[in-house]
């Protein structure tokens, strides 16, 4: 830590993306990013060696998720202020990772002062919101379906995700690193919650909520 520069842990799977906004980060007085990380098991190993005032991470990584990873970070500890970037502009994202302990959440399609006000919002432990998702938020439906989609735990809108996305509930253990019979209990209860009697009927309203888009799943997950 170098005076008082406030120390950033840049999460992003994508290398020339880190490097993109590294370079950003870097040239302004005040800050500094200490360590990056690829992936959500990479990023809570270096938030516990590396004590980062700030975490900026995306929300889509392979393996675990920042959702699952935020929750992670602040069940270790609970002060850590967490700022997600991202690409995804669902207003829904933004509730689960904010539930989940995040502080702030701004888009990649935000200006770069956004990001970087953002930085010192949530380095002063204010909730910040890039423009776009503030509106979104302001702008969102609460009919039943949005109702019960925010009562998930973020673990159960991860999984849910995971399901939608044809992962198998053994690979969805390996991918979160819990067990066959947490990820079993979780399916059964993200049906009871959402009110859908097969997972056919889970896919249906997961593209329907814009939880995933049709053009996942004829991609590769990341």
């Amino acid at each position: 830590m170098n005076g008082n520069n406030i120390t950033i842990l840049l999460v992003d799977d994508h290398a020339i993306v880190r490097e993109g906004y590294r370079s950003l980060i870097t040239k302004q007085p005040d800050m500094e990013v200490i360590a990056e990380a690829s992936d959500g098991n990479q990023a809570y190993l270096h938030f516990k060696t590396y004590a980062p005032d700030v975490t900026v991470m995306d929300l889509s990584m392979p393996g675990q998720s920042g959702v699952e990873t935020i929750a992670r970070i602040k069940q270790r500890n609970s002060a850590a202020k967490i700022l997600v970037f991202t690409m995804h502009q669902n207003p829904r994202f933004a509730i689960q990772a904010i539930r989940a302990g995040a502080l702030g959440y701004v888009t990649k399609s935000s200006p770069p002062d956004v990001l970087l006000r953002a930085i010192h919002d949530v380095y002063r432990g204010r909730r910040t919101l890039s423009p776009d998702i503030a509106q979104a938020l302001a702008l969102e439906k609460t009919g039943h379906e949005t109702i019960a989609l925010e009562t998930l735990t973020a673990r159960e809108f991860e999984i849910l995700r995971l399901l939608a996305e044809a992962n198998s509930k053994e690979d969805i253990a390996k991918i979160l690193n819990i067990s066959f019979k947490t990820v079993s209990n979780c399916h059964y209860l993200i049906k009871r919650k959402l009110g859908v009697a097969s997972d056919i009927e889970l896919t249906h309203l997961a593209i329907k909520m814009n939880i995933i888009d049709l053009l996942d799943l004829s991609g590769s997950n990341s």
